[in-house]
C-alpha cells in the first residue's frame, strides 16, 4: 500500500511538470488509474488517496469491482464488444473506446433503454497498429458527424493507444498527431460543445502525451506495479 502512495506522489509531480510546459496546471489533468487486475483492497486504497476516476479494460472486470468500489468514476478503456454494452452502459462516467458507427449505434440504442446519455471517446489507432483497435484519423470526421443524429450519445473527445515504446519520445510525433485532430473535429463539428477530451499517454508515456496536449491520461503500472496477466 506504501508502494501505492509512494508511486502516485512521483506521478503528480510529473503530471504538473509535464502541464506547466504545456502552459496549464496540474489541475487541468485527469488521471486515470488503469485498475486491470487489481484487487478491490488497492482500488480502494487508491480511491482514498484522491485518484477518484478508475479505467478497467473489460466489462466483465468491471462488473465485479463495480459494487465493491465506492466514491470513484468507471472509465471503459477497453475493446467494448457490442453484446456487452448493456452491461455497463449505465454504470460508466466514459467510454473511450467507441471505434465504429455500429458500436455507437448500439451504445445509442442501450443508452435510450435506460434512459441516460452515454459520453464517449472515438479512439483513433493513430499508429496505424494492426494489433489495436480503432478507427484511422481520416475516418475520425465522417464518424464524429454521423453521430451528431444519435439522441443519447455525448461525443466527448478523442483517445488513442500509442505504441509500446521503452523511451516515451518515440511517440510523441503521434502525440502531435493526435492534438492536430483533436482541434480539427472541434473545428469541424457543429455542435462541439461537449468535445472537450483528449485522452492519451500511459505509464511510459504520459509526460510526453501532456506536453503535446493531452488533458487525461491511463496510468495503470506507474502507480500499482506490474500486473499479473
Amino acid at each position: 500500500m506504501e508502494n501505492i502512495g509512494r508511486n502516485l506522489e512521483i506521478i503528480n509531480e510529473n503530471i504538473g511538470e509535464a502541464a506547466y510546459k504545456s502552459g496549464r496546471e496540474r489541475s487541468d489533468i485527469t488521471l486515470i488509474g488503469v485498475t486491470k487486475t487489481v484487487d478491490v483492497q488497492r482500488i480502494n486504497h487508491l480511491v482514498s488517496l484522491g485518484v477518484t476516476n478508475l479505467g478497467e479494460n473489460r466489462v466483465q472486470e468491471l462488473m465485479g469491482k463495480y459494487e465493491r468500489v465506492n466514491g470513484c468514476n468507471w472509465h471503459l478503456i477497453g475493446n467494448l464488444q457490442k453484446n456487452k454494452v448493456k452491461y455497463i452502459i449505465d454504470k460508466v462516467s466514459l467510454i473511450q473506446s467507441a471505434d465504429s458507427f455500429a458500436l455507437a449505434q448500439c451504445i445509442n440504442n442501450e443508452a435510450a433503454k435506460k434512459n441516460v446519455v452515454a459520453d464517449i471517446l472515438l479512439e483513433i489507432n493513430i499508429a496505424n497498429e494492426v494489433t489495436k483497435h480503432g478507427i484511422t484519423p481520416t475516418e475520425c470526421l465522417g464518424l464524429a458527424r454521423n453521430l451528431e443524429g444519435f439522441g443519447n450519445i455525448r461525443l466527448r473527445g478523442l483517445m488513442t493507444v500509442a505504441p509500446f515504446v521503452e523511451n516515451g519520445e518515440e511517440n510523441r510525433d503521434f502525440f502531435k498527431k493526435m492534438f492536430d485532430l483533436y482541434v480539427d473535429i472541434r473545428a469541424k463539428i457543429v455542435n462541439n460543445k461537449h468535445i472537450s477530451v483528449l485522452s492519451m499517454g500511459m505509464t511510459g508515456d504520459y509526460a510526453q502525451a501532456i506536453e503535446e496536449g493531452a488533458n487525461m491520461v491511463r496510468v495503470g503500472t506507474g502507480i500499482f506495479g506490474r500486473r499479473e496477466l
